[in-house]
């Protein structure tokens, strides 16, 4: 076991390259590369399957990962992740030292799973995918690099049970992968909060594919088992029914949740959060269903006429904490406002006021997404403009 994180990291940059993998900071160097190593019917192979990925079933994802895992392609596919690898890895290092037995759910073709079993020859470790491609290059890669405590079994975990029993579960970016999903709404556009309607929790579940894999995942998990799982579900609709379907099943936070922060070559990327779970004892940490704190600017009338730039408007919040802006402006002056439900079921309000002296526009859903706009007189036909142009978008 190496004993310190530099030397984890040091051996991740040596493992990464064993793979075939490149970091690259660079957009244009990035793709200029890439080009180099696939053909253009590579790529629109690639692309095509991956937009049926995202619209489609099960059938659809493994296509697309049993495509992913061909030699010449995974190199080049898999080097947009290296930051997340970096991000990663070294956490779940960290707690695999406390495990014997150790399952990766949806491991793929195993460059973490692989970079594992090297840290800690003497433990076992089983991964699981269900694209046979992916678990092909696994075996052959693991062969390579002389592992004698990994193995790889191809299981459909929405279909199949697993087999086993594992102290420490893992899996990340493999349990809700429906990223267009959003969540469960919250009561009204005015709150974040979520009501207790079992009902939606279990259709989340359900059309997700979430609930199978954790019941699974809890069949093969021990009695004084741990998981530790990363999803993306940084949106608070998302965060709290992933949370909601952990809580249920008994899980219980050991720590703090973390966000995680990387990039995909130039693009930032917000992921997780970072769970680590236990199945048995005192729950050590609450579970937040509040939304976490961004970036939004701070509020406060001061703030309204002391802004300079005449470019930018007088105040403006793009956040959640938007809401609270919006809430501390006393004595609104409602022009006009509507509430609507749009067709994938949110609710939307917009709202065009006046407050001492300025123009303000604010918006609000029950998925979360506040605006708030406050700007002089001069310039009130601009928020005209927007109300008009967001009120064009329903539907």
């Amino acid at each position: 076991m190496l004993s310190s994180s530099d030397e984890i990291r040091a051996a991740l940059h040596e493992h990464l390259a064993w793979w075939g993998l490149r970091q690259f900071t660079s957009d244009r160097d990035y793709f200029a590369w890439q080009q180099q190593q696939l053909s253009h019917e590579d790529l629109k192979q690639l692309t095509l399957l991956a937009e049926r990925k995202r619209v489609g079933d099960r059938h659809d994802e493994m296509a697309f990962y049993d495509l992913a895992a061909h030699p010449k392609i995974f190199p080049a596919l898999y080097s947009q992740r290296y930051e997340y690898y970096e991000a990663i890895a070294p956490w779940m290092a960290v707690h695999c030292d406390d495990a014997t037995q150790i399952l990766d759910f949806g491991c793929g073709p195993g460059i973490l799973t692989s970079f594992y079993a090297r840290l800690f020859p003497n433990k076992q470790f089983m991964g699981i995918d269900r694209s046979p491609v992916s678990l092909a290059v696994a075996r052959e890669q693991t062969d390579r690099l002389g592992l004698r405590n990994l193995h790889f079994d191809c299981v459909d975990g929405d279909v199949q049970l697993l087999s086993g029993c594992y102290d420490l579960v893992v899996a990340t970016h493999a349990l809700l992968q429906a990223e267009h999903d959003p969540g469960l709404p919250s009561r009204s556009w005015r709150t974040f909060e979520r009501g207790n309607d079992s009902t939606l929790q279990a259709l989340f579940e359900q059309r997700t594919g979430l609930g199978r894999r954790l019941d699974n995942l809890m069949e093969v998990l021990s009695p004084d088992g741990h998981m530790i799982l990363v999803e993306k579900t940084r949106p608070l609709a998302r965060r709290v029914s992933f949370q909601r379907a952990l809580a249920a099943r008994g899980l219980r936070l050991i720590e703090l949740p973390t966000s995680i922060r990387y990039h995909s070559v130039e693009e930032l990327v917000d992921d997780g959060p970072y769970y680590r779970l236990q199945r048995r004892g005192q729950e050590a940490v609450a579970w937040d269903e509040s939304p976490e704190p961004d970036d939004g600017r701070p509020f406060s009338p001061e703030a309204i006429v002391t802004s300079t730039d005449p470019e930018r408007p007088l105040y403006e919040n793009h956040w959640p904490s938007a809401q609270a802006a919006w809430e501390q402006l006393g004595n609104r002056d409602v022009l006009v406002e509507t509430t609507r439900r749009e067709q994938d079921g949110r609710q939307v309000h917009v709202e065009r006021g006046r407050v001492s002296g300025f123009h303000y526009l604010y918006c609000a859903n029950t998925f979360d997404q506040r605006q708030l706009v406050i700007v002089e007189q001069a310039r009130a036909a601009m928020l005209d403009v927007y109300y008009q142009e967001i009120l064009q978008g329903f539907g």
